[in-house]
């Protein structure tokens, strides 16, 4: 039975703000390793997985691309063994498909070589491909050289999410819908957290993995957040019936060094279908799924903090070339023509969209890597971009051990 936000007041040892995979996956592992504590997670929606763990491309990450020694390295090989495991014991239907990483252009072979230095020491597997063996895995796909990364692999978050929440309530822990946290008020002996319903709720310890409102949550709690969440909505299509051929597991391009997006692809999904994309455009809200959605307030945050502005005088190139792809629908195939050069406007369907969380510093910088902070009765994380889906047990694992150090 799902525990409602309105008209309660309750009591917890530990307090997850965020039903999100990174939030579930927290609250599990809390539980395995302290199962004397009372553990709740409070999600402001009437579902888990509401935001981006229920609109991400379903991927199981291999760990190729992340620098040697960054956090994103760290967890990303763990935590996929951690989270085939989840799947195996749950009865999710997950596939380990592979996936080929392709240069279209000789520019693009110095940034190939430098992922394949990254999988080399990251301990991934991959192998180095030829045009005919990248025809053989994908007829449809051209390059000029690429990786097959066979470790790589798809699986339904939403199933996932849904599993981890009946798991924690089938040991003993809670998970509280529609409580949107509205105040934060640390007393002597424990945290008061009080909902928009005016439902309250006192815990010893709070641990904030609220995504798309995490910056809020650590502002609510007493907090200075080093870092601004800027929304940034990803746009899929995905290939008509009859041509999902085109692409039979997953193809990537080389991604730009210089921004924490890995661009266009094309991804078969664990259920049937693939999509297509996606590209990155500026979020008129944190949940602004579509152009028409616009909260004053998200977009005000945006446009007024220094580090977004200092960000788009950097990077508004880019940024108007993702606009100009959102909007015109040629633009978007003429990029994903460069991995598939077969594929036309008529193959398309409109798929759906996903608004990535993503920290920006006050100098401009996008983080690259996911960030947790401890504070003296809370734990926060910041920033938690893709792979951390796949990553989100060992994430998990890393949060309760700063919980454990409190």
């Amino acid at each position: 039975m799902m525990a409602t936000g309105k008209s309660q007041r309750a009591t917890a040892d530990v307090v997850v703000v965020g039903g999100g995979i990174v939030g579930l996956a927290t609250a599990m592992q809390l539980i395995q390793r302290h199962g004397a504590l009372s553990v709740t997670v409070v999600e402001a929606e009437s579902r888990v997985a509401g935001h981006q763990s229920g609109h991400n491309s379903g991927v199981l990450h291999s760990g190729i691309y992340y620098k040697p020694g960054s956090n994103k390295a760290k967890t990303c090989r763990a935590g996929k063994a951690a989270m085939e495991a989840f799947c195996d014991d749950s009865g999710i239907m997950w596939d380990r498909c592979g996936k080929v990483v392709v240069a279209t252009s000789e520019l693009e072979l110095a940034g190939l070589n430098r992922i394949a230095e990254n999988a080399t020491a990251n301990g991934v597997e991959f192998e180095r491909i030829d045009t005919d063996q990248l025809r053989q895995l994908e007829p449809a796909a051209a390059g000029i050289a690429a990786l097959h990364v066979p470790a790589t692999g798809i699986v339904n978050y939403v199933d996932v999410c849904a599993a981890m929440h009946r798991w924690i309530v089938d040991h003993g822990g809670k998970v509280v819908l529609g409580f949107r946290v509205a105040k934060i008020h640390p007393t002597k002996r424990s945290i008061r957290v009080s909902s928009s319903l005016g439902s309250e709720m006192d815990c010893g310890r709070l641990i904030n993995c609220a995504g798309l409102q995490s910056d809020r949550v650590l502002q609510l709690a007493g907090g200075q957040p080093s870092v601004r969440i800027v929304p940034f909505r990803g746009e899929y299509y995905e290939l008509n019936q009859g041509r999902e051929s085109l692409c039979r597991n997953l193809i990537y391009p080389v991604p730009d060094p210089a921004f924490p997006f890995l661009g266009v692809h094309f991804t078969r999904m664990i259920g049937g279908g693939v999509e297509c994309g996606p590209n990155a455009v500026l979020a008129l809200s944190r949940h602004g799924y579509d152009w028409k959605t616009m909260n004053p307030k998200d977009l005000a945050g945006t446009l007024l903090y220094p580090g977004f502005l200092r960000m788009a005088k950097t990077h508004w190139r880019m940024g108007v070339g993702e606009i100009h792809r959102s909007l015109r629908k040629t633009a978007f195939v003429r990029a994903l023509q460069r991995l598939i050069p077969s594929v036309n406007a008529a193959d398309l369907k409109p798929g759906r969209a996903g608004v990535r969380a993503q920290a920006v510093a006050p100098e401009g910088g996008l983080l690259d890597d996911f960030l947790i902070e401890p504070t003296e009765h809370a734990i926060h994380v910041l920033n938690a971009p893709s792979p951390a889906a796949t990553a989100s047990i060992a994430i998990a694992d890393q949060i309760v051990d700063h919980f454990e150090a409190m």
